[in-house]
């Protein structure tokens, strides 16, 4: 049995991984992190959760083997860092950081102390994208373009349950960051062309509200991407493999041909959640003792990739 703590509990991603982590066999909640003491309380009584912790440092003094931090990202590098310094097994949701330098930081102190660390790179473990990669590791299937859309009506400061957030999210240093990584995972390529565009920042947020990003890997491989948080419409993210065998569409943990033929996805893994199967991958690892798929030195690629973006872009990061 692992004991997991998880941070930024009752945030909507906090929620989404003590959802999972109850249907996992192998691993118990034992102490839960958030900053209001009323609120964290709350969830660890209606969970059964042991530890309820209002301060990082308390977190990381409960009885845990490993954490699961779906925290601020600007926080993800400091508190990644300093628990595993601590011993603790650690997940970080994406991005790992919101910088290059940080991430290698990160990168540094898993080596140095030899537990697991992983970040949350979802779409690897998505049914829908993993009956890709079987495909494509089977030789059945070669990408020659990916097209991928991440569209929300975000034009206030608010969670994806429409709650006021203490932190701005970003398109570049969080959505693109999914189809980035999804992109070199796919394809076992790293782009030697990226471009990238955005719009007119927000007056009040101050982040580029419009954006497209364009990848070509040495072999020729393409992708393009396009995010806007001015989407009037529902939130979602939609992936189009067109390859030398057959096209097809990813919307969320559904698969379709290019006909729009839904493609059955039974038998792909045990769940068809994929916060669930990221988190069964790290109870895994630990258990196992080996490197978990999205790895902390895994993920080092597409924040090599986003900080050329924004060296290009000059992005602006609250």
């Amino acid at each position: 049995m692992v004991k997991v703590g998880v941070a930024g509990a009752y945030g909507a991603f906090g929620i989404k991984h003590l959802d999972a982590l109850a249907n996992i066999p192998d691993a118990e909640v034992t102490a839960v992190f958030g900053p209001s003491k009323d609120k964290i309380e709350a969830l660890a009584a209606e969970r059964g959760v042991p530890a309820a912790c209002n301060t990082f440092e308390a977190f990381l003094d409960a009885d845990v083997d490993a954490v699961i931090l779906s925290t601020p990202t600007q926080l993800h590098a400091e508190q990644s860092i300093a628990a595993m310094k601590a011993g603790q097994h650690t997940f970080a949701e994406i991005p790992m950081s919101d910088s290059l330098e940080s991430a290698e930081a990160m990168v540094a102190a898993q080596k140095e102390t030899g537990v697991i660390g992983m970040v949350g790179h979802v779409r690897r473990f998505n049914p829908s994208h993993q009956w890709i990669k079987n495909k494509i590791d089977a030789g059945e299937f070669n990408i020659q373009q990916m097209d991928a859309q991440t569209y929300f009506f975000r034009r206030t400061n608010t969670n994806a349950k429409g709650e006021a957030r203490s932190w701005t999210d970003h398109l570049l240093w969080h959505h693109a960051c999914h189809t980035i990584d999804l992109f070199l995972y796919q394809t076992g390529e790293i782009p030697s062309e990226v471009l990238g565009l955005q719009g007119p920042a927000h007056p009040e947020l101050g982040i580029a509200m419009d954006m497209t990003i364009g990848m070509k890997t040495p072999s020729g491989k393409l992708c393009t991407l396009s995010l806007s948080f001015n989407n009037d419409g529902p939130f979602g993210s939609f992936f189009r493999y067109i390859g030398d065998t057959g096209t097809y569409v990813a919307r969320y943990d559904d698969l379709y041909d290019g006909y729009d033929k839904p493609i059955d996805l039974s038998g792909v893994a045990v769940s068809n959640n994929g916060i669930e199967l990221i988190d069964r991958e790290f109870i895994a690892a630990i258990q196992e003792g080996r490197e978990p798929n999205s790895s902390f030195q895994q993920g080092l690629a597409a924040m090599q990739v986003m900080q050329l973006l924004e060296d290009q872009m000059g992005v602006l990061k609250v």
